[in-house]
């Protein structure tokens, strides 16, 4: 007789419909501060007559709030509750964007990175909280397809924060470019400076009040317990414990260097985009700009390509698809790479598509079968986004060298996102080869 098909969200006739659009509704959050982020890269570099190398700090602060608080929040939620946890990382994240004003007022560009890192400190806690919690919202057959469908609203986020950032940032900001504010006196570049400034923080500062409305929302609806019946924290056994298994420590290390490539590819295509349409004759605004539609569509596709996956793993093992999406993200890569036209800016597009199932089904198999353990362990997957704090800062000090060879040097720099590729694909090998 054919069974039944599970739904993945109900477990011993209990649905989680409305807690898991809720908790839900928080991958969207953070993928709206990851994607605003990214162009900001370029845009303090121009509003500060920084390198790329000095601009890239934005996500040395940004991913390092990440790492960080990781396992503080995991023992927080280990004595409270995903609830709590997911209350906390809501008034970090809220905190950090307000910050943004009295950044502001400053001038100066390190009060930015410190209003980033708690900013991310905050997203850290939700990322520790959201994805175990929606993981226990059903069985554990449907665990990786329900975390696949509730990622496929991160990119949703995400392409909000690109638009954001292309038309009320990028677009708004003074159209000097750099080598010109290059030439500007203190006075000039001083008020420059200023209006720049304004329009930047004003996006973060309607966040920050979208964020709080969303904490009172989650703090007065019922959430499930689901995982919250442990409260003893035997950290260091844990530690131990978790790290033994093959799996998940080589999910660690696959979630680093997926997280590195996600951000170098997301980043700096504006970089990579405003080399080529300024060589076509595209003043540099112009050519930012253009490159952030390319990022926008890079992240549609992304989105797509989340829900196609999703549906493709009831049919495919997760490790297999993991590794055949691995396989042609590096082939694309290498176009990025030896591509100097138009066909490079296409295949960096690509990219996307084959990452967009990689974060949630690395996290899915790494945490596979752990129980409780899950909630150290989704703070071990969540350090392991470093890598998006340590790469991008060594991809820019490529990109300043502007010239490689024959190749410009921001060609070259993805050499980096393609070393990631072969790590990803060495671990969707290994799954499949030991039946994880």
């Amino acid at each position: 007789m054919k069974q039944p098909k599970q739904s993945i969200l109900s477990k011993d006739g209990i649905s989680y419909l409305i807690p898991f659009v809720l908790i839900t509704s928080c991958f969207a959050l953070w993928g709206f501060a990851n994607d605003i982020t990214n162009p900001m890269v370029k845009a303090f570099s121009k509003i500060f007559r920084m390198s790329a190398t000095d601009g890239a700090l934005v996500q040395v602060a940004f991913y390092g709030g990440y790492f960080a608080m990781a396992f503080p929040a995991a023992i927080f939620i280990r004595k409270y509750s995903y609830k709590a946890g997911v209350l906390l990382g809501l008034g970090m994240y809220a905190f950090g964007a307000f910050l943004f004003f009295p950044a502001k007022m400053t001038g100066e560009y390190y009060p930015f990175l410190i209003a980033y890192f708690i900013l991310t400190c905050g997203l850290s806690f939700l990322k520790t909280s959201c994805n175990p919690y929606i993981l226990s919202m059903g069985t554990e057959e449907t665990a990786t397809r329900r975390l696949n469908l509730a990622q496929s609203f991160n990119p949703m986020g995400s392409l909000l924060g690109m638009y954001v950032a292309m038309q009320f940032i990028q677009a708004k900001l003074h159209p000097m470019c750099t080598e010109e504010r290059a030439l500007l006196n203190d006075s000039e570049f001083q008020a420059i400076k200023e209006s720049d400034l304004s329009v930047l923080i004003a996006p973060y500062l309607i966040i920050g009040l979208i964020i709080v409305a969303m904490l009172l929302l989650i703090r007065f609806v019922k959430m499930p317990k689901n995982g919250n019946r442990n409260h003893r924290i035997d950290f260091l056994p844990t530690l131990k414990r978790i790290f033994t298994q093959t799996r998940y420590r080589e999910g660690v290390i696959a979630q680093f260097f997926y997280v590195g490539a996600q951000i170098m590819c997301w980043t700096f295509i504006i970089q990579y985009g405003t080399r080529l349409f300024m060589s076509q004759g595209v003043d540099e605004k112009s050519a930012e700009v253009l490159s952030q539609q390319y990022n926008i569509i890079a992240m549609v596709i992304f989105c797509i390509s989340r829900f196609i996956c999703t549906f493709i793993l009831r049919y495919l093992n997760a490790g297999k698809l993991l590794m055949i999406l691995a396989i042609f993200g590096g082939v694309f890569t290498l176009g990025v790479i030896f591509l100097q036209n138009i066909f490079g800016m296409y295949c960096l597009v690509a990219v996307s598509a084959c990452m967009s199932l990689m974060f949630p089904t690395i996290y899915g198999i790494a945490l596979k079968g752990m129980g409780d353990d899950a909630k150290f362990g989704a703070a071990g997957l969540i350090m392991a986004i470093l890598g998006g704090s340590i790469l991008p800062p060594l991809q820019a000090s490529i990109i300043d060298l502007k010239q490689i060879v024959w190749l410009p040097a921001v060609n070259v720099s993805f050499i980096l996102p393609f070393i990631c590729f072969l790590v990803i694909i060495g671990y969707g090998y290994r799954t499949v080869k030991r039946n994880w």
